[in-house]
């Protein structure tokens, strides 16, 4: 696992765009995997720039999005699909067929949860999986306790998530209570990882993450069973991580090295 700490927010964000980008160019079709909440909005608006002023084309991309909460049709403010039009689809080139984002009101979640996984096989699989962190250590809606080789299917949301997603709604009972999400073995089968973490209250959770040791408890630790994994992280993210002066190095020597 690489990990890359950034001053800030911005730095961040345009780091980990600028992965997420070559992929772009160097393979026109790709298939790109996506994630919600605050952190990752900055890439998104980053790529946005890339494709307005200098050129991005996502024609050919396809997308998959890890999860959506359990009730919610596309077009509530605060389903997964909305953030996602609001925050990137909108403002690039990808044709809405080639966006992929779980259904939460299926009639039957299982079977769309099955096709779900078949629909990202006959895609050829996912390139590029980009993944936020929850401040329990939890990627997509894999909440502590989830198996590490979990495939996409329907989740009951912890209390700790819940309460930290009720600043979204206008009263916490409002929070759904299950979500359909992409399983930690999904996840793991992308060919490239990019985590990006942001903030005071992540981390103790990355920490968990990168240093810890691999358990179901902080599902975003299978990370480090991935042979492509980056997290991008902003400094007071990082403020938890004890080899925190080792990942500097690195990235200074890295400078150093001749470009292949």
């Amino acid at each position: 696992m690489e990990v890359v700490i950034l001053k800030t927010y911005d730095e961040m964000s345009k780091a980990a765009a600028r992965v997420v980008a070559d992929v772009v160019r160097h393979k026109p079709s790709m298939v790109l995997g996506l994630a919600t909440g605050s952190s990752p909005v900055g890439l998104y608006k980053e790529l946005a720039r890339m494709h307005r002023e200098e050129g991005l084309d996502f024609s050919h991309v396809t997308t998959f999005n890890l999860d959506e909460y359990v009730g919610l049709p596309g077009d509530h403010p605060q389903s997964y699909r909305f953030f996602m039009n609001e925050n990137l689809f909108k403002h690039i080139n990808i044709p809405p067929q080639n966006t992929h984002v779980p259904s939460g009101t299926s009639a039957n979640h299982r079977a769309f949860c099955e096709w779900y996984e078949q629909r990202i096989r006959e895609c050829g699989g996912i390139d590029v999986q980009v993944l936020g962190i929850g401040s329990d250590g939890h990627i997509a809606f894999n909440e502590p306790g989830s198996s590490l080789g979990s495939r996409t299917r329907m989740v009951t949301l912890t209390e700790q998530t819940i309460d930290d997603n009720a600043r979204f709604f206008k009263d916490k009972a409002d929070v759904p209570r299950h979500a359909i999400s992409m399983g930690v073995g999904t996840i793991l089968e992308a060919r490239k990882l990019v985590m990006v973490a942001s903030g005071k209250n992540k981390a103790e959770a990355l920490a968990a993450a990168v240093e810890g040791p691999v358990t179901s408890m902080i599902t975003a630790s299978a990370l480090q069973l991935h042979p492509d994994a980056t997290v991008f992280t902003d400094a007071e993210a990082a403020g938890g991580l004890k080899l925190r002066d080792y990942y500097e190095w690195i990235q200074k020597e890295a400078k150093r090295l001749p470009r292949q």
